[in-house]
């Protein structure tokens, strides 16, 4: 026999007792609250969780303690509550108690047509959400006499029994459907997806129904008193006259109102100043008591306000950051609680263009949401093709199979990059995060065409020229040219970062390779740079011929000839990086890629290259086959390199500090920092260590200046974190590469892994994609030994982490935890890192 459930577990809104919301529901405490600042809310009832899981599990229901609460014969509707209001719930469902009697009753006051209405939008609605009829078969062209007659002839043939009249009955039946439709398959996988737990409890509202109808004027409406896009202040929202609930004002239709007064039509004010002017007072009573910027759902009974319900107003990421500020300013919340009211990803759709939500587009492609910000371009398959574009000052997408450090030039000139392979820290993703272009990479349905140069998705094919938008925060490419919102970077947006700044306790740097990507890094307050990839400077036209110089030299003495021609141009990169930092650390890395990257991959270049150097083609293309490797990540690159062509280590150092002597004579005082890469062996940093001190003396000597430099190591090989402790005896500082430490940890290619990861990731092989979140468990505990084995060996040794996990607040998290000096992430990363810093302070403060 099922469970039989008097209700006497409820809550009277009105009642002295506090509701909460992990009991009853957001807006059982939120209508509370209401009452609690003397709003005009209707009488409520609120049924806790463990009330509508009895409901659920079939116990029987004696109502009339709770009917009790209501005057004979008044129309009720019930409301989800959960306990956070994204977690949604069931439909409400309005006018329960309506029936024969009450249609006869309600047309005698305000005519038949009003009643008519009434009752069939509750008899629609409970065939569709309690009776789980088909809802196509009760609608109605217009709500008339004639068609509230069918739809209950209708449901009698349906359900084999007349449509119920019993208000109690009704109300059970709303109360049993809304129960059982939370507990449902499908609400719970919803749910869950936007972050439920699986035990997520429902509470359910029931209310008096108010307003609507009446001799006077009457309807409901909406109000909010923000723009939501921007989050200034600003009155909006709609009325519409005879109606019970407010989002009916947002549909077109007759009887509509503007609230404040509009040359379009007729307003609100105008006709209900006194409403009117009490609405904008709850509205400021409710900023200021409940601490947010509600939207208050409303309606007018003869001109009577009634005030069913608030929310807080959904609202873009531009606009939050204006409301937490504004609220801390005004002293309603403290600045502790604007900074924790701001979701740190949320941040990154303020740096860049993003798609307005409010475009229609057609999907053409999706893949991995590798660098967010959106943009508008004709498709390109070639870095050449991309540069004039560029040079005509046309927008251009460039899409690929995959980037190569060959493709820089193009990512510059192009707005947006698709790639068809490619994960999180894929070449393209880091670099495109880096210049802040929009990518979306690991798109593995398409096919690209390069001789034909078309891109195929299924039956859909594009052709270099058309054009698509590139949604690189969602990871959606879009046909054709859709609406872009702008960048937001106000006041408020700096004003709570300088907050951020004052609470966090960890340092945050930028990986930054050009002199562009170090003033968007000083633009967003990074504190130095934190990784300087000194391989993206040689790709430049008339650097990249030097280099290839270099690397077909036939002598130790021509390829120093080529590295003397390439000093001044490294020279010069250096003194505009350190001039932009003004005396903050700039850690530069040293030649880390397999030389076989600068080489061209096409006969047509291999021919250009052979005619450039004046060489048989027979020869490079011996010497390029010979210098390329089956596995070149783990080949000769890195170290490697340096201690076998010492010229190229030894050429960086002495621009490094030729650059940091002039420098320093024009501003301020320079340190430089010299990483070494790839190291897996003390005796490779002793190597290296000899060569370059030796440089350092030899340019004192010679520009007659003194000068202080740090030497460290990036930690990239597992065998460099299990040996930290020796190799710490030679470096000022340790920083830790995870974008190469995952990899080689895990034995996976950051460049195909996407192609499985998230078979892997659904399966639970992987909680996550570690290219996109930190390994704790493994990579984790590699920066755990390597920290704690290199600072036993060196107590003042410098800890961090340059990979592109920096900008992570759950690696930040970590890296706090382990005692870092600090993280190094993209630019674009650092106001993310910046504020996730801070939070994780405030958490810890309680």
């Amino acid at each position: 026999m099922p469970k039989y459930l008097t209700l006497t577990d409820y809550a009277q809104i009105t009642g002295s007792a506090p509701i909460k919301r992990q009991s009853h529901g957001w807006r059982a405490k939120c209508l509370q609250r209401l009452v609690r600042l003397d709003m005009p809310v209707p009488q409520t009832i609120a049924l806790s969780f463990a009330v509508v899981r009895e409901i659920a599990t079939g116990a029987q229901m004696n109502l009339r303690h709770l009917l009790s609460h209501f005057p004979q014969g008044q129309l009720l509707s019930v409301r989800p509550s959960a306990e956070h209001p994204q977690w949604g719930g069931p439909a409400a469902i309005l006018n329960i108690g309506m029936n024969d009697e009450k249609h006869a009753e309600i047309s005698a006051l305000h005519g038949e047509p009003v009643a008519t209405e009434i009752y069939l939008r509750f008899v629609q609605a409970y065939a569709a959400h309690v009776a789980h009829l088909d809802p196509d078969m009760f609608d109605a062209p217009e709500p008339c006499l004639p068609a509230l007659q069918a739809a209950l002839r209708d449901y009698e043939a349906e359900m084999e029994e007349p449509f119920p009249q019993s208000p109690a009955q009704q109300l059970a039946d709303v109360l049993r459907s809304m129960a059982r439709a939370w507990e449902g398959t499908s609400a719970r996988l919803l749910r869950q997806a936007k972050g439920a737990p699986v035990d997520a409890g429902l509470g359910l509202v029931v209310q008096a129904m108010a307003g609507g109808f009446g001799a006077g004027e009457s309807g409901a409406g909406l109000i909010r008193f923000i723009n939501a896009e921007t989050g200034a202040p600003q009155v909006t929202g709609r009325f519409r006259s005879r109606s019970q609930q407010g989002q009916d004002a947002l549909k077109t239709g007759p009887d509509l109102l503007y609230l404040t007064r509009d040359k379009r039509g007729p307003s609100l004010e105008e006709r209900c100043p006194e409403a009117f002017a009490d609405l904008l007072r709850h509205g400021q009573f409710a900023r200021e008591r409940l601490r947010e910027e509600m939207e208050i759902e409303f309606t007018l009974e003869d001109g009577k306000l009634w005030v069913l319900d608030a929310v807080t107003v959904q609202r873009s990421s531009r606009a939050s950051v204006r409301v937490a500020v504004d609220l801390a300013n005004d002293g309603i919340i403290e600045r502790d609680e604007a900074l924790m009211r701001i979701a740190p990803k949320a941040l990154s759709e303020l740096l860049h263009r993003q798609v307005d939500p409010r475009a229609r587009a057609d999907t053409f492609v999706r893949g991995i949401a590798a660098s967010p910000g959106a943009a508008i371009g004709r498709v390109v398959f070639s870095s050449t093709a991309a540069q004039a574009c560029h040079a005509r000052d046309e927008p251009c997408i460039l899409v690929r199979r995959e980037t190569t450090p060959e493709d820089i030039r193009g990512m510059h000139a192009a707005q947006g990059v698709l790639t068809e392979r490619g994960g999180m820290t894929s070449h393209a993703a880091v670099i495109g995060r880096g210049l802040g272009v929009p990518c979306v990479v690991g798109a593995s349905r398409m096919a690209i065409d390069d001789r034909h140069k078309t891109v195929r998705v299924g039956t859909i094919m594009l052709s270099e020229g058309d054009m698509i938008t590139v949604d690189g925060t969602n990871g959606v490419v879009l046909m054709g040219a859709v609406a872009l919102q702008e960048p937001a970077l106000d006041d408020r947006f700096a004003m709570l970062l300088d907050w951020a700044d004052a609470r966090r306790d960890i340092d945050i740097r930028a990986n930054a390779d050009t002199p562009a990507d170090a003033r968007i890094a000083r633009e967003f307050r990074a504190q130095g740079i934190g990784l300087c990839r000194t391989e993206h400077m040689f790709f430049e036209d008339d650097r990249l011929t030097l280099m290839r110089e270099m690397i077909f030299a036939d002598a130790p003495e021509d390829r120093s000839d080529a590295l003397e021609r390439l000093l001044p141009m490294q020279r010069a990169d250096f003194i505009e990086l350190f001039e932009i930092m003004q005396g903050q650390p700039v850690c530069i890395r040293l030649f880390d890629p397999p030389l076989h990257e600068f080489l061209p991959h096409s006969k047509e270049g291999l021919r250009f290259l052979a005619d450039a150097l004046g060489k048989p083609l027979s020869e490079i293309t011996r010497r390029a086959d010979a210098l390329s490797e089956f596995n070149p990540m783990l080949g000769m690159r890195g170290v490697r390199l340096g201690v076998t062509i010492p010229e190229i280590y030894e050429m960086q150092a002495r621009a490094i500090f030729e650059a940091s002597i002039e420098a320093s004579r024009r501003a301020d005082p320079v340190v430089p920092e010299i990483m070494i890469p790839l190291v897996s062996a003390m005796r490779e940093v002793e190597l290296i260590k000899s060569r370059i001190d030796a440089v350092a003396a030899t340019v004192r000597s010679r520009m007659g200046a003194d000068f202080d430099y740090r030497l460290g190591v990036m930690v990239e090989t597992p065998r460099a974190a299990l040996r930290a402790g020796d190799i710490a005896l030679h470096s000022a500082f340790l920083s830790f590469g995870t974008n190469d430490l995952t990899q080689m940890t895990y034995g996976l290619s950051r460049d195909d892994a996407g192609r499985f990861m998230s078979d892997y990731v659904q399966q639970g092989v992987f909680p996550e994609d570690p290219f996109h979140t930190l390994d704790l468990d493994g990579v984790g505990e590699l920066l755990r030994l390597g920290g704690e084995r290199g600072r036993a060996a060196r107590r003042d040794l410098t800890l961090s982490i340059c990979g592109e996990h920096g900008g992570n607040p759950d690696s930040i998290r970590y890296c706090r935890e382990l005692g870092f000096d600090y993280v190094s992430c993209s630019p674009f990363r650092v106001p993310v890192a910046r504020l996730a810093a801070a939070q994780l302070v405030i958490e810890e403060a309680g």
